[in-house]
């Protein structure tokens, strides 16, 4: 089955400082819900060709892949799995948003195949829920301490394409 989700929302940080801390690998596991463990598998720092091993958990399955940074611009990171029970993508988008603001967005796109079959109508869905959930970590690890008193903007709705 193929999955094709993303989701974005806006955190109130300078884009180099939310693009930095999406670079570091040792930040995954303070945002992203599923995973347990990551690490930078080749020599720092993060560039095209660098891979990241991570350990995480979905839909009561215990998951270790590898990703290869594919792209690295000032508004984009992209990876691919290398070693992984399913092909995947994911993309994240980082772009201004005005003042100190930034628009985070992130793609995952993937073919489960045979690893998740029997979940397959609602791998989507679970995959849209993580994600939207991964951006409200981010927010939060992002903007904790800051003092404000505004309530968090909400996470746009994510899309399943």
């Amino acid at each position: 089955m193929a999955v094709d989700v993303s989701a974005s929302g806006r955190i109130d940080r300078p884009r180099d400082e939310v693009a930095a801390y999406l670079r570091d690998p040792a930040n995954d596991t303070t945002w992203i819900g599923g995973v347990r463990s990551a690490r930078l598998l080749t020599p720092g720092p993060v560039t095209v060709g660098s891979r990241v091993e991570r350990v995480a958990s979905f839909l009561g399955r215990r998951v270790r892949y590898v990703l290869e940074i594919t792209e690295l611009t000032g508004d984009r990171l992209a990876m691919r799995s290398v070693r992984s029970p399913f092909p995947m993508r994911v993309t994240y988008g980082h772009r201004d948003a005005g003042g100190a603001a930034t628009e985070v967005s992130v793609r995952v796109e993937g073919d489960a195949g045979r690893f998740y079959a029997l979940a397959g109508p609602l791998l989507g869905p679970a995959v849209r829920r993580s994600i939207t959930r991964d951006l409200r970590n981010l927010e939060q690890a992002l903007e904790q301490g800051r003092g404000s008193s505004t309530p968090d903007p909400p996470v746009e709705q994510a899309q399943l394409e």
